[in-house]
């Protein structure tokens, strides 16, 4: 009895070591901000108040997960309104018939330590185009609540003009690249 009992506990724990774990973006802890030069001399930030995301992996190098994330593009926030209602508008991210912008993983490859090379599929307006984020892994760490928390840093460079982002062409006013950094914290499920 005592053997079969070991068994089960063995059987169980490797069971447990290999179970997908999702986790979940923690809002409050994360954020989504961009940057774009104007005028060729200067930068304009911004960022997106209201998103979403998870993770899906089984390894813990998380080398098989799966990632998904959307923005609500109508939370977006310079700090200055007029312009926050301009790329609202079909100049920019025509929110009212493209209200979310989403990204969904292709690949996750460990690069070296905490580096990764995120790969996936980023929707804006009508247009899906592949990109690669830069990703340092911050690690886990449990919370006061013991819920366990991992962190990321993810950035890349779009071309806002692949996106069907027509204004200004030229690039001279508003560039054509745009940075976007993620500063992100997830929560694991219970």
């Amino acid at each position: 009895m005592k053997k079969i009992f070991l068994f089960m506990l063995a059987l169980s724990i490797s069971a447990a070591s290999f179970a997908q774990t999702k986790w979940s973006v923690d809002p409050m802890h994360s954020f989504v901000t961009f940057e774009v030069k104007h005028m060729g001399i200067s930068f304009v930030d911004g960022s997106f108040k209201k998103f979403e995301g998870t993770i899906d992996a089984a390894k813990a190098d998380l080398t098989d997960a799966k990632i998904n994330f959307t923005v609500d593009v109508n939370s977006i926030n310079t700090d200055v309104e007029p312009r926050n209602n301009h790329l609202k508008t079909d100049d920019f991210f025509n929110a009212a018939k493209f209200p979310t912008m989403t990204f969904v993983s292709t690949s996750f490859k460990k690069v070296k330590d905490g580096n990764y090379a995120l790969s996936g599929k980023l929707t804006i307006r009508d247009v899906t185009k592949d990109v690669v984020f830069n990703v340092v892994y911050g690690g886990t760490a449990k919370d006061q609540q013991s819920n366990v928390k991992a962190g990321f840093n993810a950035t890349t460079t779009i071309n806002r003009l692949d996106y069907n982002i027509k204004y200004d062409p030229t690039g001279m006013g508003v560039a054509k690249d745009v940075k976007i950094t993620l500063n992100l914290e997830f929560v694991q499920a219970k």
